[in-house]
């Protein structure tokens, strides 16, 4: 542009401006912002840290870290608590937690002041002469929900490095080394990626790099139990009481083969040792956190215990066990950073936790860690789901990997409307069709199998990242099939649709349809979640204590007024109870007259009629043809 055009249009717009600010008024300018804090460097931390954590006040969920850091000069010193927790995909550090910090120097108080800016950020001046400094603090676990979930019970522990931990800014944190040490309570046992040397209650871990220590949780407990699954993998189980150990040979055969399968579609294994770290327990907080050489998992108890009842939490070990490879290994070029300060961006979470979702369906049916019947009900529920989701027709499948960030995963009161972390499953769904796509054109020679060979199967035994971009995944599909890929997958992350893309369903031989008969991991998922789903029947879900949970927009439901939070008193003018009300429905079917019901939103009751006709519907798949169809090869073990 022109520049004596551009000074004419910054003084038409200062004008402007000044002609909104009433003659008179004060109008302040804002203070400049200091950058204070070193950006990161590629090169080696000047000594090791000493990292000491007292792990035994199980009691009261108190973790004591006392941190020796070696300084590289005097002066000015940045302490930061990592912020950006890979895993997470945001901001999630817990620094509400981290309490009593007190640095010292040779025995002598330092000050320290938090950033303005920055509040994971601790200034402090070096005294000349320091060779090394020490910070000690608490880690105040959670001890209701309410609070963040809740990582030690008087029975069991999950050590989170990142929490318990500050670092020092200024250096990429894979080049800080670090020793850790922790005391557990008397008889307890830990597990987990680092090899620790273990003298009493006292475990002394190999010197690793920062970024591999937080990588490498912990599971502590007083009752475990450890299986060797191959020579390289392991599945470390703690649980409340030693009944939830009692796992059959045939359970551990499963996991076996889950391992088996894995390597076999990935073709590669990208870390020395790997450990599946399982916690059993109805009082530590659930998890499902992938890392590189391990994967912390949280499940209610029953899982060896009611393996029979249904399908239960074991879509999660397949799916954390994945991110190995999609999400450690390969990582999108955008959300790698050099340190736990740097934001990440998540514009390929559809790769990394969606093609995950994927593989977890896909390897839990070739184990047989959950039946392929069942697997086939749980895609069923998952296309069904996003079929029914009207925010779909307003935000994009890629705008939902800005989530994280945006929402930190608080309840949502229309999250049909609003959407939530679609990335994860309906990501699914586009790699479903991607699968089929490779067979159609291949005429059955290629699949996503070889994808995941071409793209996830190199350097074997690499357990560094290997990042990528959306050009590096569609050049790897052109190798193994020729298509219009960009255009393909460009159009399912920005399109505004009415329907969750099916395609890849019925290209690979099913199609979506509603039953009046719940599927048995249907029923399963109701009872263990202790909710009545009444999405496809209405539009809505009644949970514990009769309150809705959720309400699917412009539904039934939503039409007669109902929210998350409506308590349901009565239906049809008897007291409630699921059973009642799936009943009335039923009754309703093909009707005119709408299921009335009582209903109440804090001290208010009211009457509400809900005008739903299509009586009680439940997603399955149903073949199309006859013969073995591109799905049933896909969760075939091989």
């Amino acid at each position: 542009m022109y520049r004596p055009l551009i000074a004419g249009l910054l003084l038409a717009s200062a004008a402007a401006l000044s002609a909104q600010v009433p003659s008179g008024n004060s109008a302040p300018q804002p203070l400049p912002f200091a950058a204070t804090i070193p950006d990161p460097v590629d090169q080696p931390y000047p000594g090791t840290i000493r990292l000491a954590i007292d792990a035994t006040d199980v009691t009261r969920g108190i973790f004591r870290v006392t941190e020796t850091i070696p300084v590289a000069k005097p002066g000015p010193m940045v302490l930061l608590f990592p912020e950006w927790l890979p895993g997470n995909h945001g901001p999630r550090g817990q620094i509400e937690k981290l309490a009593g910090l007190v640095v010292t120097a040779g025995g002598r108080r330092i000050a320290w002041t938090r950033d303005p800016v920055d509040v994971y950020a601790f200034h402090l001046d070096v005294p000349a002469g320091t060779r090394e400094i020490e910070a000690s603090f608490q880690f105040l676990s959670a001890t209701k929900g309410d609070q963040g979930r809740i990582t030690m019970t008087p029975e069991l522990l999950s050590l989170q490095p990142n929490s318990l931990s500050l670092y020092p800014a200024g250096w990429f944190t894979r080049q800080i080394p670090v020793s850790m040490t922790v005391k557990y309570p008397a008889g307890w046992t830990a597990a987990g990626a680092i090899p620790a040397k273990v003298a009493g209650s006292t475990y002394s871990y190999d010197r690793v790099n920062y970024e591999t220590l937080v990588d490498s949780p912990i599971v502590a407990g007083r009752y475990a139990r450890t299986w060797p699954l191959t020579q390289r993998v392991s599945l470390a189980v703690f649980a409340e009481t030693p009944a939830e150990l009692a796992a059959t040979p045939a359970q551990i055969d499963a996991h076996k083969r889950l391992v088996d399968q894995a390597v076999k579609a990935f073709g590669s294994q990208h870390y020395d040792n790997y450990t599946f770290l399982l916690s059993i327990s109805d009082n530590l907080g659930g998890i499902g956190l992938e890392h590189h050489r391990s994967s912390e998992n949280g499940v209610t108890p029953g899982y060896f215990t009611k393996w029979d009842d249904g399908p239960g939490r074991r879509n999660l070990l397949p799916h954390e066990y994945s991110h190995s490879w999609n999400g450690k290994f390969r990582r999108g070029a955008d959300s790698w950073t050099p340190d736990f300060r740097t934001p990440m961006r998540n514009s390929l979470l559809w790769v990394y936790e969606g093609q995950t979702q994927f593989w977890g369906y896909v390897l839990q049916a070739r184990s047989g860690m959950v039946s392929k019947a069942d697997t086939l009900d749980q895609l069923a529920a998952t296309a069904a789901l996003y079929n029914s989701q009207p925010a779909r027709q307003w935000r994009d499948l890629l705008d939902t990997t800005n989530d994280p960030i945006i929402s930190a995963r608080r309840p949502k009161g229309w999250s049909s409307w609003q959407r939530s972390e679609d990335y994860y499953s309906e990501g699914m769904l586009v790699w479903l069709e991607v699968d089929s796509q490779l067979r159609a054109l291949s005429s059955g020679r290629k699949s996503i199998d070889d994808f995941a060979k071409a793209f996830f199967g190199v350097r074997d035994g690499d357990w560094g990242d290997l990042t990528y971009t959306f050009d590096d995944l569609v050049t790897t599909l052109n190798a193994i099939q020729p298509y219009d890929w960009r255009t393909l997958l460009t159009q399912r992350l920005t399109e505004n649709a009415k329907g969750a893309p099916l395609s890849g369903l019925e290209r690979n031989g099913y199609r979506l349809i509603y039953t009046a008969d719940a599927p048995p991991s249907f029923r399963h998922g109701e009872k263990t979640r202790k909710v009545a789903d009444l999405t496809y029947s209405g539009g809505f879900v009644v949970g514990s204590g009769n309150e809705v949970t959720s309400v699917t927009w412009g539904s039934p439901a939503y039409d007669a007024g109902l929210t998350v939070g409506t308590t349901i008193v009565s239906v049809d003018g008897m007291a409630y109870s699921d059973d009642r009300l799936k009943g009335a429905i039923t009754a309703a079917k093909d009707g005119k007259a709408p299921v009335q019901m009582w209903v109440k939103n804090g001290e208010r009751y009211r009457q509400v009629a809900l005008d739903w006709h299509g009586g009680l519907r439940y997603p399955r798949l149903e073949k199309i043809g006859t013969g073995e169809a591109g799905l049933d090869r896909l969760l075939a073990p091989r």
